[in-house]
């Protein structure tokens, strides 16, 4: 064909790392050269896909595997473990095995002799494929030079042979049969891939290329087992609630808002947190929960926010405040002896542990906190010119104001400014003013007359890592509290005026919910930690909202 028809069927072209032609349209779509024509083609895709042609059919390049493939194809750590004692020039032809990989490079050497170095995510292997060992008696030499031809790195291939170790001691399969392709890659893998925004839009060719880029999914995949370990042997049940809900209520948040035909007018918000959900079960009977899963924030993007994000939440009836703080240091320090343990062992490349998670940890007041470093009492939180005297407060430490200055939000930026920077090593914050807590218990404060919460936050390094509670279980309060939190997100614009009160779920509180204690923890962030990465978009499989609307639009 000419090379119009060729463009025709290759809009577009590799470049960039920008995402390929699909291999399904390859593999229906006529052959693009005669079999033995030896057309010039400059581009590595035509080139690639010339070549193979060449040989073979190009649907005769992803063959269907035999039944029963994955169960008796033998996963190169194992084949590895288990012939580790073969001595130098030492075979064991006595038993043929399978294996397959992913192709990491080709050595030929001579004209009989081809060396591949085979990758299957448990470990690695040498393929040795000699011409004069292949055990197929009317194999042609023909297809033996057609497959070192076209065999390179990035492809995929199965090889059926026995287990040998070289005469300079490399563990190796030999092959006893021509190794056969399954997948092959049409793009030439580089060396070097180190654009941030081209690792970010081709995550699949950043994986390939920079193999430490796969290590924060291995330490989310580890974090979550510990974590699922750890509720379990507290007896703790894992549950799943809704994500599409009539309201999103759990957290102050901009959501996400959506309609579904089935409810036609009515509209539903993904939930940003699953806080509320799961206290209706301990109100139903389940007094010990939790949640692993999704929350979504209609928000921005930066080095630690992402609008899709990942969290954990447990409630638990009649756990206190100092509870929850303990099962924090204990959740914390058996990930930290966990992941101890993998880098001597299949993470080698995990990074140390900047802090040490063994407890106990450092626990800071809030108000006391501030009030010594601000040299002054605060004024009293409940009053009417509190705000008001707060902001004048900002003025003679020369504190920037934050944007919309309510109570909630000048509080806030105070703890930013003079409590978070004291928690590198991790420290609980405690009892936070009212305000600033409107779905757990207060109390007044006996040393400093403030109505305060029954709440700690956990810091690291100056970061939130956790945020818990004893949960507010009067439904007579929880009306009150929503309504003042009704107030501030009002005054600051937040509710753009479709913030209502959840009566739901205060109506739930009316069929009594035990005094209960309930605790958050972002995923990401700890995952960003115990990984060693500085970005949530490192963390995220295809990183953050940016980078995966950018695939979802195709070919721009």
């Amino acid at each position: 064909m000419t090379e119009n028809v060729i463009r025709r069927l290759r809009p577009y072209l590799f470049h960039a790392f920008k995402r390929s032609h699909c291999v399904r349209s390859i593999s229906c779509a006529p052959r693009l050269y005669k079999q033995n024509e030896t057309k010039a083609v400059s581009h590595d895709y035509e080139k690639r896909v010339s070549q193979l042609q060449a040989q073979k059919q190009l649907s005769e390049c992803y063959p269907r595997l035999p039944k029963h493939f994955a169960r008796d194809v033998v996963p190169l750590k194992a084949f590895k473990k288990q012939y580790k004692r073969l001595e130098k020039d030492e075979s064991a032809e006595e038993k043929l095995l399978t294996v397959a990989g992913r192709v990491r490079s080709v050595r030929t050497a001579g004209n009989k002799l081809v060396f591949m170095d085979l990758e299957d995510g448990s470990g690695h292997l040498q393929v040795v494929c000699q011409y004069g060992k292949l055990q197929e008696g009317d194999l042609a030499r023909e297809s033996f030079n057609g497959f070192s031809k076209i065999a390179r790195k990035g492809d995929w291939y199965t090889i059926t042979g026995w287990a040998h170790r070289t005469f300079r001691g490399e563990l190796s399969i030999m092959a006893s049969q021509l190794p056969l392709l399954v997948s092959p890659s049409l793009h030439q893998i580089p060396d070097l891939l180190d654009d941030p925004e081209t690792r970010a839009r081709s995550r699949h060719v950043d994986m390939l290329v920079n193999r430490k880029s796969i290590l924060p999914l291995l330490v989310r995949h580890h974090l979550e087992q510990e974590m699922n370990d750890f509720f379990h042997h507290r007896n703790f049940v894992k549950v799943n609630t809704p994500l599409l809900t009539s309201g999103a209520g759990g957290a102050v948040a901009r959501p996400f808002e959506t309609v579904a035909t089935e409810l036609e007018g009515q509209q539903l918000n993904l939930r940003i947190a699953p806080e509320l959900w799961l206290k209706r079960l301990v109100v139903g009977g389940m007094t010990k929960v939790y949640e692993i899963g999704p929350a979504f924030r209609n928000e921005g993007v930066d080095a630690t926010h992402n609008p899709e994000f990942s969290t954990c939440e447990f409630y638990e009836a009649f756990a206190t405040l100092d509870d929850l703080m303990d099962q924090t240091e204990e959740l914390l320090a058996s990930i930290q002896v966990k992941f101890e343990n993998l880098r001597s062992e299949t993470l080698s490349g995990l990074p140390t542990l900047p802090v040490d998670m063994q407890g106990p940890y450092k626990r800071l007041e809030f108000i006391p906190t501030l009030e010594h470093h601000l040299n002054r009492s605060l004024p009293d939180l409940n009053a009417l010119d509190a705000q008001q005297q707060l902001t004048s407060i900002f003025a003679e430490a020369s504190l920037p104001l934050p944007a919309k200055p309510t109570l909630p939000r000048l509080l806030d930026a105070l703890a930013a400014h003079m409590i978070e920077p004291l928690c590198h090593s991790p420290t609980f914050i405690t009892h936070h003013p009212a305000c600033l807590s409107p779905l757990s218990k207060h109390f007044t404060c006996p040393s400093t007359d403030q109505t305060i919460s029954a709440r700690a936050e956990l810091f690291i390094a100056g970061r939130e890592y956790a945020n818990m509670y004893e949960e507010e279980n009067s439904p007579f309060e929880q009306q009150r509290k929503f309504l003042d939190q009704l107030r501030f997100r009002t005054v600051d614009g937040e509710g753009d005026g479709k913030v209502e009160v959840d009566e739901g779920f205060v109506e739930a509180l009316e069929w009594g919910l035990p005094p209960t204690g309930g605790w958050g923890c972002g995923i990401d962030r700890l995952v960003m930690l115990f990984s060693g990465r500085e970005r949530i978009a490192e963390v995220l499989p295809f990183g953050t909202l940016r980078n995966v609307v950018g695939l979802g639009r195709g070919r721009a």
